[in-house]
């Protein structure tokens, strides 16, 4: 299991320009790798390595290992937009900018000694000390120190270092806990717990009419009020996101349940048809943020995570496998009478699927198995 553990880094003013000047070459060894990858459509590491490698250590400041590193981030951020759909077969690939752009590390060109950094810069290598918390020392005990990236937030360096450590023991057979996860409700579990999501919808959309007076405004302050709020409401979703996937992970931990089932909704939002009120809000949903957090504290927990196909599991009945009528939050099945909140329905349903037990369909003309006999006997008379 990989977890990655953002370090802030406590540097001198001389080591800020080192790791600035550092930063400035990186981006611009990037910028110019760029042509040659749209040249010959090429953002496989070994190919590019041959094409351009000779030419980078010619033109740059970057040592080879360094060198290579540029590479591999050109190439991550080419497979990224190819996996985003947005590299085409028939078209030319998009130039992609890296304006200030992570440095990319591996062991190479870092080391840790207790608790101070050691890292490549263009004049050589500098010591810096890390500032850990309880967290940080937390993951970095776990497991053994991969790769990292180097990155600049708001004046702040920070070392994202990446940490591999072994997976839990699964939990073995037990319960199936289902996860529907919604906009109105964070998130319900098919034991009945629900997590409400109406008052970070509200504070979402408190900043986005911030956001739009600001925008439209477009004097001098409304411009320095923007840079001062931006990023605070995806602080504040990613909060939320990490407190709710800790309790549903511990929730499946109070029942012993060895496997969490959520929802698989990729390309969701290519099939909402809504207003601009209602596509900026559903946008703007973190749902898979929310189901990253839930797999990895699963995982570390050895409980496994599933993802299933949602088709109809808000409008089946959990309790007969029938059709009902869902009214917002209630859901109502008219064969059984059942009464319950939709999305602890809605989970319930994915409980059974994860378990192996899928939900019931009946055909839509049931064919008619006795008149079916009676002529065939009527024939061999």
């Amino acid at each position: 299991m990989l977890r990655t553990a953002s370090i802030r880094l406590n540097v001198r003013p001389d080591q800020v320009a080192a790791l600035g000047a550092l930063q400035s070459a990186y981006a611009d060894a990037c910028n110019r790798l760029v042509p040659t990858v749209i040249e010959h459509r090429c953002w496989n590491r070994v190919a590019l390595h041959q094409l351009a490698y000779a030419r980078l250590r010619e033109e740059t400041p970057l040592g080879s290992q360094m060198v290579c590193n540029a590479i591999f981030s050109v190439c991550k951020s080419y497979k990224a937009q190819k996996e985003l759909g947005r590299i085409k077969k028939d078209e030319p690939a998009p130039v992609v900018h890296f304006d200030r752009a992570s440095v990319h590390f591996d062991k190479r060109t870092y080391s840790i000694k207790g608790e101070c950094l050691s890292l490549y810069t263009l004049s050589g290598r500098i010591a810096v000390p890390m500032v850990l918390g309880e967290h940080q020392r937390r993951i970095m005990a776990s497991g053994k120190a991969k790769e990292a990236e180097l990155v600049c937030r708001k004046g702040r360096w920070y070392f994202n270092l990446v940490v591999e450590s072994d997976d839990a023991d699964p939990i073995a057979s037990s319960p199936v806990m289902g996860v529907d996860v919604g906009e109105n409700n964070l998130a319900a579990t098919s034991t009945g717990k629900v997590w409400g999501g109406g008052q970070l919808r509200h504070k979402r959309n408190c900043h986005l009419a911030l956001r739009r007076r600001l925008q439209s405004n477009g004097s001098q302050s409304a411009k320095q009020k923007l840079r001062q709020v931006s990023g605070k409401e995806r602080r504040r979703v990613t909060h939320i996101n990490h407190e709710t996937s800790k309790a549903i992970v511990a929730e499946a931990r109070r029942i012993g349940a060895s496997k969490i089932v959520m929802e698989d909704l990729c390309h969701i939002r290519d099939r909402i048809r809504a207003g601009k009120r209602v596509r900026a809000r559903l946008h703007r949903w973190a749902f898979r943020q929310l189901q990253t957090f839930v797999e990895y504290k699963a995982k570390a927990a050895g409980i496994a995570v599933e993802y299933v196909n949602p088709a109809y599991t808000s409008q089946t009945c959990s309790c007969c496998g029938a059709l009902g009528r869902r009214v917002k939050h209630r859901f109502v099945c008219d064969k059984c009478g059942l009464r319950a909140h939709a999305d602890c329905n809605a989970s319930r349903n994915l409980a059974r699927i994860g378990s192996g037990a899928p939900l019931p369909r009946a055909a839509v003309n049931t064919p008619n198995v006795g008149d079916a006999v009676n002529h065939v006997c009527c024939v061999l008379q």
